[in-house]
């Protein structure tokens, strides 16, 4: 049995339901495909939104923040990922898109975080969530879903509920396995759809493996590997497209092969989605013609907090040379970390050590305690001199500050299971900025980490959630304009 609708959206995510709901108050009739049952990286996510110069938030919290400083910082972060105008558009309407992200039903809260950290506690939802003090006029653009946790689940679950409410067709266990095209057009998605008991164990089997894969892969890995066994029993069925399809499946970091082709420098970190980012949808769009760029970067993230006293230690390399600032945001400490082949130790003194230790629980998530407990436990080593520290860690031997006794924690990419190095992947296919529409092919569209957008240069928290919901909401904008076949 055949499907048709005026749009098709692949990808089931914060993209993918952004896309929907805007083609669907555009006026068209909508399906959304999705591998799984949707959510995908997004729902695994912690639920971080960037947003500023002037939120509901922001203001209610006493913060001062215009657009002009947003983006000021961010053009330190993006570079030329995007062109200036872009760049100023996604923040004058950032305000706004939060405003629209609520009235879908996303929560957001205005209590700040007192102290740097990577990922705030229950207590608090806006923070900087950036390399903010690094540059001038630094504020909290960081609006984590108000919820328990991880809050990425929530900020999927709410994004869901508007979708369905807008009339949209969701297919879930339905995998895009080609484009169809019309005299130069793309038309439709040729896809594998699973029903019956397939589908429902495809499905319990996709919901139990997400989190393993993240945490303990080797049980991800097998809970997906029997899901796509299952796929075998599949049914072809050709969905067309009226007015054109939006390519929003994730990037590409669960595919081993194609990061190692584009990047091979990360290697060794946590593959950070699902078995859906592994670049399906980018090899979709570049079989009808598109054309894809920034597919070498990617971020690694290397947080040293919290705690916040960690940010007085000093970053050092195999040599024991310093490199780096602590304070700045994880993911530009990764890249520092993997220009120096991927080894790394963060050297404290005794007094950053035992102030660490006290603010373990007053700054740290339930999910991040563990991890901080073994930076502080069996992560390090410690000794009454630098050298002897340096011998205990096989280093050269760094500069010696503060009081001793000394400690070296290991932050290298490959430090151990105690301490994953998260990574994903940042280019994709390359659109039009001001449609969302793959250049060079007419009737598709991509948003999120299938297309090159604002955090395609470099990554901070909630700028991919953000530029998600900015690329998603202009496809689906533009989509709906497109005239029917």
């Amino acid at each position: 049995m055949d499907v048709s609708a005026d749009v098709v959206v692949i990808g089931f995510g914060a993209a993918g339901a952004c896309a929907a709901i805007e083609a669907a108050a555009g006026g068209a009739s909508v399906v959304v495909l999705d591998r799984f049952a949707g959510g995908g990286a997004t729902a695994l996510s912690g639920g971080v939104v960037y947003a500023g110069g002037g939120t509901r938030q922001q203001v209610e919290a006493g913060v001062t923040d215009s657009v002009d400083a947003m983006v000021e910082y961010l053009r330190h972060e993006v570079r030329d990922a995007v062109s200036e105008a872009t760049l100023r558009r996604f923040c004058e309407d950032s305000a706004k898109m939060l405003a629209w992200l609520e009235d879908q039903g996303v929560p957001f809260d205005a209590r700040v975080s007192p102290f740097k950290t990577s990922y705030p506690t229950d207590d608090y939802y806006l923070y900087q969530s950036g390399s903010e003090d690094a540059w001038p006029n630094p504020a909290p653009r960081g609006h984590r879903t108000r919820a328990k946790g991880t809050s990425g689940k929530v900020f999927f679950a709410r994004l869901a509920e508007a979708t369905r409410r807008a009339g949209v067709r969701i297919m879930p266990q339905a995998r895009a396995v080609e484009l169809v095209t019309t005299d130069g057009r793309v038309t439709g998605v040729r896809c594998r759809v699973l029903s019956g008991l397939p589908k429902a164990l495809h499905g319990a089997l996709s919901r139990a493996g997400a989190k393993p894969w993240l945490y303990y892969p080797p049980l991800g890995r097998r809970l997906f590997g029997l899901a796509a066994w299952l796929e075998r029993f599949a049914r072809t069925v050709t969905v067309t497209a009226r007015q054109g399809v939006i390519i929003a499946a994730g990037g590409f970091i669960a595919d081993r092969d194609l990061v190692h082709e584009n990047a091979p420098a990360y290697r060794g970190g946590l593959a950070l989605g699902t078995p859906g980012d592994d670049g399906g949808g980018i090899r979709l769009g570049i079989a009808a013609g598109g054309k894809t760029a920034r597919m070498d970067k990617v971020s690694v993230w290397r947080f040293i907090t919290p705690p916040s006293a960690l940010q007085r230690g000093v970053l050092v390399d195999s040599e024991g040379r310093r490199f780096g600032d602590a304070t700045r945001y994880g993911a530009a400490i990764g890249s520092e970390i993997v220009a120096r082949g991927g080894k790394a130790w963060l050297l404290i003194d005794d007094d950053v050590l035992r102030t660490a230790r006290a603010q373990v629980r007053t700054q740290t998530a339930r999910f991040q305690r563990w991890q901080v407990r073994h930076l502080l436990g069996r992560g390090l080593v410690t000794a009454l001199t630098v050298e002897e520290v340096a011998a205990k860690a096989g280093i050269g031997v760094p500069e010696a500050f503060g009081r001793p006794p000394y400690s070296l924690i290991n932050v290298s990419v490959r430090a151990g299971f105690g301490y994953p190095c998260p990574m994903l992947t940042l280019g994709g296919l390359v659109v039009d900025e001001e449609t969302g529409q793959v250049q060079g092919v007419p009737g598709l569209y991509a948003a999120g980490r299938s297309a090159v957008g604002v955090c395609s240069e470099s990554y901070v928290s909630g700028l991919a959630l953000a530029d998600c919901v900015f690329s998603g909401r202009r496809a689906g904008q533009h989509v709906s304009k497109e005239a029917r076949c």
